[in-house]
């Protein structure tokens, strides 16, 4: 039997993969093991699925649905179990901050202004930063906290679909479950010191009940047949993207597919059922 060669653009062994995730910045390496420590301090972390090596090192980006405070966290060191070194698309308030600023410009995430003229610029940004580092970028499609009554993803906007079909990146749907157990929801903008502690004592009684943190990567969603310049084309991929995250939820939440079983007594919620509702 004859091995076939492999293309160097390709990553296809475990050295590659390593590789690729040693070329994000240090700093980014290092925050990102620190991360891990803290997750699990704060529960049980359960990672299933992968990103197929045949996409590793092209423009690659990373759709996860939004359910919690502590989520990103917990996407972080999920994508470390995997040797992904993730940008985030993070609002641009986080990078005017005098110091998480300063880190994240460090770290080469991705800024978005959100509710400005300059939104638009957001799209340009994500597509350089795809072209120009082959680290994959994660984004929330549905742009906030979901507060679908179940906790199901929300309608979501079709920003995530026009990066990709501009870019020509890859998408790969992160479907999550459990993070919402380990911080309430608290306030939608923290103001004052007691609501720093309403967070961080709720996040105290997830570390004495050690909640399941679950992550799983799905397949790659195919938007082959679609185009950045057909009317319609980026809603028909939003809906895609949004579908595969909600259908890669069932899984984790076995047991609790309608009202959750954790109940969060500060976190509001709309009467609008999600449309992805499997």
């Amino acid at each position: 039997m004859v091995a076939l060669p492999s293309s160097p653009n390709e990553p296809t062994r475990r050295s590659d993969r390593e590789k690729l995730f040693r070329d994000a910045p240090l700093l980014w390496r290092a925050l990102m093991r620190v991360d891990r420590a803290i997750i699990g301090l704060t529960g049980r972390l359960e990672v299933t699925g992968d990103v197929p090596d045949s996409v590793r090192g092209k423009p690659l980006l990373l759709a996860a649905n939004h359910i919690g405070n502590l989520d990103a966290l917990v996407l972080i060191a999920a994508c470390r179990t995997r040797r992904l070194a993730p940008r985030f698309l993070a609002t641009g308030g986080l990078f005017d901050t005098p110091v998480l600023g300063t880190l994240l410009r460090a770290c080469r995430h991705v800024r978005a202004d959100r509710g400005k003229s300059t939104a638009g610029e957001a799209l340009g940004r994500v597509v350089t930063a795809l072209t120009s580092d082959h680290r994959p970028v994660l984004m929330y499609p549905e742009g906030r906290i979901t507060l679908e009554p179940d906790m199901w993803p929300e309608r979501g906007k079709t920003g995530v679909a026009r990066m990709a079909l501009a870019s020509g990146a890859t998408v790969v749907p992160v479907s999550q479950w459990g993070a919402h157990e380990a911080m309430c929801y608290g306030m939608v903008r923290v103001e004052k010191a007691g609501d720093l502690r309403i967070l961080f004592s709720s996040w105290l009684r997830a570390v004495r009940r050690r909640p399941k943190l679950r992550v799983h990567f799905g397949a790659p969603v195919d938007l082959s047949d679609l185009s950045p310049d057909r009317v319609g084309d980026a809603t028909r991929a939003r809906d895609r993207i949004m579908r595969t995250i909600a259908t890669g939820m069932v899984p984790l939440r076995e047991g609790e597919l309608g009202a959750p079983h954790h109940f969060d007594p500060t976190r509001p919620a709309t009467d609008k059922p999600s449309p992805w509702r499997p």
